[in-house]
């Protein structure tokens, strides 16, 4: 793919960029001139991320020059409150990015989506990664289409597991294997593997373990399913009983799992795909590697994650936001976004292009690993009071990892409040 200066491509192409976050006219879709308007609302943490999108919006203003297109961000710690007020006043941007995480609370500002919009789009849902279309549905309605996936795995210190004797995880492994490495790296002071604070991070463990999830595809809340209660037992008592893991230190501590792994104090612990480039590069100097989740009964599974963009319900001109949002997840702004090695592209014929992106000397496992736990991924079912949910849960289980709180105890808790 050619490559252009960002600046360069945004102002060849008359893109429009407002950093002030969710405007009051967020939704408009004409000007006073007759020109059609459409506003595409993301979030940015960073100058480097509004300049990629800028990119992405570029592309979209070439390939529909009848469209002005507008881009407005605000920083991921405010989009969603805004996003909650312009929601309600009925001024969401016509084009409006979701994370899938937080899809259940939004659902009422976006349009449900049909064949015939994915149509109008040019977006065909077998270009995408098995399952992707799964990201931003809820209740079996599908609000959006994701431009990026994400799946859990297993990375590992080869440091910390060959000074123990310990063997090496790989694609096929079992969670008796898990076990035994576990056990075997827990040594001078260190463990074998760190528990997680964070949902995707916790949850993904008893979910490849038992083949259940903690909701139905219909959004009613099982967290206290015996199957899936049974395999997050299990992970609770790799701290509480089999002392392969620390228990967490403080409720604050939101990054725990993570944290210990990429400061050397876990040889083992469970994130997305998106820190795969950073745990190999990591600042410890430790030799890092990966692997799919270890397999259970059903085989190994992990939840496809992403974000994505949907068109809002009360959009003026609709036709036109499927076209941008089509543009947006096209070929040309999912090579862009691979080819720079941002993050890993929904469509498959661009994936190739994220491993190209990547150094040599690491570029074979990601790539190999990749697929493996690409294979299996399911979509992540929630609750529309998901949020809720996870705010509960996560404090508690500072106690269920020190012993203070059965696991069984806190998913009965919280089934009978949560519950639908």
């Amino acid at each position: 793919m050619k490559k252009m200066r960002v600046g360069a491509m945004a102002a060849a192409t008359g893109v429009a960029v407002v950093l002030t976050g969710c405007a009051s006219d967020a939704g408009n879709a004409g000007d006073a001139d007759g020109a059609t308007t459409i506003v595409v609302d993301m979030w940015a943490g960073s100058e480097s991320d509004t300049e990629a999108l800028e990119a992405q919006i570029a592309f979209a203003q070439e390939q529909n020059p009848d469209i002005e297109i507008k881009l407005q961000t605000a920083p991921w710690s405010d989009y969603f409150t805004k996003l909650t007020t312009n929601m309600a006043s009925g001024n969401m941007a016509c084009v409006t990015g979701m994370s899938g995480a937080q899809l259940g609370g939004y659902t009422e500002g976006f349009r449900a989506l049909t064949d015939d919009d994915l149509k109008t789009a040019g977006i065909d849902k077998a270009d995408f990664t098995p399952g992707s279309d799964g990201i931003l549905s809820f209740e079996g309605t599908l609000y959006g289409m994701p431009f990026d996936v994400s799946a859990m795995l297993m990375f590992y210190n080869q440091d910390m597991l060959d000074a123990a004797g310990a063997a090496t995880p790989e694609i096929g492994w079992t969670f008796d294997e898990f076990e035994q490495i576990a056990a075997d790296a827990t040594t001078d002071g260190k463990h074998g593997f760190a528990v997680a604070m964070g949902g995707y991070q916790w949850l993904s463990m008893p979910m490849s373990m038992s083949g259940k999830q903690a909701a139905t595809e219909a959004g009613v809340l099982e967290i206290d399913d015996p199957d899936f209660a049974a395999a997050a037992e299990w992970y609770a008592s790799l701290a509480t009983e089999k002392k392969v893991a620390a228990p967490v230190a403080s409720a604050s501590d939101l990054g725990w799992g993570e944290n210990q792994y990429a400061g050397g104090n876990a040889a083992m612990a469970v994130d997305g795909t998106w820190n795969a480039v950073s745990y190999l590069n990591n600042d410890s100097g430790f030799t890092a590697g990966m692997a799919p989740l270890p397999a259970g009964a059903k085989g190994s599974s992990s939840p496809v994650l992403g974000s994505g963009y949907g068109i809002a319900k009360d959009c003026e001109n609709p036709e036109a936001a499927l076209k941008v949002m089509g543009s947006l997840l096209g070929a040309d702004a999912q090579d862009y976004i691979a080819s720079s090695g941002r993050s890993y592209p929904a469509r498959t014929a661009s994936q190739p292009l994220y491993f190209e992106s990547l150094d040599e000397e690491y570029r074979d496992q990601v790539q190999t690993v990749f697929e493996a736990a690409f294979e299996n991924t399911v979509p992540l079912y929630m609750t529309n009071n998901w949020a809720k949910l996870e705010s509960y849960i996560t404090p508690n289980l500072v106690s269920v990892y020190n012993g203070d709180l059965p696991m069984g105890q806190l998913l009965s808790d919280a089934q009978s409040q949560f519950g639908n």
